[in-house]
């Protein structure tokens, strides 16, 4: 059980993993795999559905169910006619935004199509991304294991954030935002460096002894 524990402080110590950098956007992140896709926000009707993706294909994504409108500005929410790149066929009137890779939850590009929430209008959607080449949906915990990949969430903050996810009280909710925002992690490395010193001081120990008895 200890070695368990030992080993999750080694691991939440070392914090978030550095990814690469770079500037502008619709190159592949290296070491990034294809782009995915999925409704982010819940099931059901509702009033707004957001859906988004992520990976270097997410440009090509937007400008595929936007054209032939100007492509969005970073950060900045535009008011977009979504059609299927096939049928041209109106979908809906949505907000879409784009982030540029690596300003953006995963680390990677991404896209957001912020739409009515009708089942009729998230599945013409789905549907349409589903028909750009290069992208694919998106396995469950998807774009959390790429922020986690690309170092944009450490372990604890991925727990944190499926304990946010999931909190139905308010107790619930301030331990999960307080694990989202790294205070589990401050302690766990708190923790190792503590035991890291104590473990070189204890092997500085072990080594003097045997070098006593040795001289006895």
């Amino acid at each position: 059980m200890w070695r368990g524990f030992w080993t999750l402080v080694a691991r939440a110590a070392r914090g978030p993993r550095r990814s690469c950098t770079r500037q502008g956007s619709g190159a592949p992140v290296p070491g990034s795999g294809a782009t995915i896709f999925a409704l982010s926000s819940g099931q059901g009707r509702c009033g707004i559905a957001v859906i988004r993706t992520s990976g270097p294909a997410s440009d090509h994504a937007l400008r595929s169910l936007t054209a032939p409108r100007d492509f969005p500005p970073a950060r900045s929410a535009c008011l977009r006619l979504l059609s299927p790149p096939r049928s041209g066929e109106p979908l809906d009137r949505a907000l879409v935004l784009w982030f540029p890779g690596p300003q953006s939850f995963t680390g990677e590009d991404c896209a957001e199509f912020h739409v009515h929430g009708g089942p009729a209008v998230v599945s013409g959607v789905l549907q349409a991304l589903g028909s750009v080449p290069g992208l694919r949906p998106a396995e469950a915990g998807e774009f959390t294991r790429r922020a986690f990949a690309n170092g944009k969430l450490s372990l604890t903050e991925v727990e944190g954030l499926a304990d946010l996810i999931h909190a139905e009280t308010e107790a619930q909710r301030r331990q999960a935002l307080r694990q989202l925002d790294g205070e589990l992690g401050h302690l766990c490395r708190a923790w190792a460096k503590t035991l890291t010193k104590l473990t070189v001081k204890c092997g500085s120990w072990s080594a003097g002894r045997g070098f006593a008895q040795e001289r006895m």
